[in-house]
C-alpha cells in the first residue's frame, strides 16, 4: 500500500495499480476496463488467449511463467500475451543479437532466447541477478538456450555505455526489450538507439501503466503510481515525437510501445 498523491482528496490511503497476486495484463480488473475497453472487448481479448496465445506457449515457457507466479514479486512478471509478442517481433525481423534491460526471473529472457536462432545472443542486464539464479536460470538452461544468454549484472546505464565503448557495438544490435526502472527510459532509449541497426527494434513494457497514464489530472492513486506513470507519459510524448524512430504502441498486456529505428 502507497500514500496517494495530490489528486485524493480524501487523504485515504490508496493500493498501488500494480500489486501483489496481481497480473500486469488489461484484463486483470474492472477499473482497467473502464478506462480501455468495454466488458465485450474483455470478452474478446479472453478469447485470444485460451485461443491463440495459451495453446501455443512453450511447455518451458509456461513452466517458468508459473513457477515466476509464486514469486513474491511475482507482480514484475510479464503475461503470456506479451511473451508471444516479443517471441514474433524477435523472428520478424531476423533478429541475431538482442538486448534485455530488467531480466527479474527471466521469463522474457526465455522468450528472446527461444525465439534467436541457434548462433544468437541476448545481452541480458539487471543490477541483482539473484532472482535468475533462484527462478529462471535452470529453466533457460533446460529449454537448451543458455549458450545463448550473456548475463551482465551491474546498474543497467553503466553497462549499456560499457557496450557503446567497445568497439563495433553501434549498430551491433537487431532487438532490445526494457522492462526495467521507468525513470530511466529516456535515457536507455539515447542509448539503445545507438546500439540497435536501422531498421532494428527497441520495445518498452508497461507504457499503459495500468491505464494511469489515461486518468485525468488529479485523479487518485498512490504516489508511487503517479510517480511511474508521469515517467511513462514523458517516455511516450519523447517517442513519440522522435524523429529517429517509428513508433507503435499497443493495448498488449500493461502496454507495449514498439519503437523501429529509422535512421
Amino acid at each position: 500500500m502507497a500514500s496517494a498523491g495530490g489528486g485524493n482528496n480524501g487523504g485515504d490511503v490508496l493500493p498501488d495499480i500494480h500489486r501483489a497476486g496481481d497480473s500486469k495484463t488489461l484484463l486483470k480488473s474492472n477499473a482497467l476496463y473502464q478506462c480501455f475497453f468495454s466488458d465485450a472487448t474483455g470478452a474478446r481479448m479472453q478469447y485470444i488467449l485460451d485461443t491463440t496465445v495459451l495453446p501455443q506457449e512453450p511447455p518451458c515457457l509456461r513452466e517458468l511463467r508459473h513457477l515466476t507466479d509464486k514469486h513474491e514479486l511475482a507482480l514484475m512478471a510479464s503475461p503470456a500475451d506479451e511473451m508471444q509478442l516479443l517471441g514474433m517481433l524477435v523472428k520478424m525481423i531476423g533478429a541475431k543479437n538482442a538486448i534485455e534491460v530488467g531480466v527479474f526471473t527471466g521469463h522474457s529472457l526465455l522468450a528472446t532466447a527461444l525465439a534467436l536462432p541457434d548462433d544468437g545472443k541476448v545481452v541480458a542486464i539487471d543490477r541483482d541477478r539473484r532472482c535468475y539464479d533462484g527462478v529462471g536460470r535452470a529453466a533457460v538452461a533446460k529449454a537448451g538456450v543458455a549458450h545463448k544468454v550473456d548475463f551482465r549484472e551491474g546498474v543497467a546505464l553503466d553497462v549499456l555505455d560499457q557496450l557503446l565503448a567497445a568497439d563495433g557495438s553501434e549498430g551491433k544490435f537487431d532487438f532490445a526489450f526494457v522492462d526495467a526502472d521507468k525513470a530511466n527510459y529516456v535515457n536507455y532509449h539515447e542509448r539503445l538507439l545507438r546500439l540497435v541497426r536501422v531498421g532494428g527494434l527497441v520495445v518498452y513494457d508497461n507504457t499503459l501503466w495500468g491505464g494511469a497514464v489515461a486518468m485525468p489530472p488529479g485523479a487518485p492513486m498512490s504516489a508511487m503510481d503517479r510517480s511511474v506513470s508521469a515517467a511513462i507519459k514523458v517516455l511516450n510524448a519523447f517517442v513519440a515525437a522522435d524523429p529517429r524512430v517509428e513508433a507503435c504502441q499497443l493495448p498488449v498486456a500493461d502496454g507495449v510501445t514498439i519503437c523501429r529505428r529509422t535512421v
